[in-house]
């Protein structure tokens, strides 16, 4: 499921196929790529 902020459809495509090369349900895919660019932009 997606986060209820508005992500472009493109994005949100983009996720789902993260989610299905790394074998995740799509709530984790969100998790990893928001916790990677959390990470990425703190430092």
């Amino acid at each position: 499921m997606r986060p209820n902020i508005d992500i472009s459809h493109t994005l949100g495509g983009k996720i789902k196929d993260y989610a299905e090369e790394n074998d995740l349900d799509l709530s984790d895919a969100y998790r990893e790529v928001l916790e990677a660019g959390l990470d990425e932009l703190t430092g």
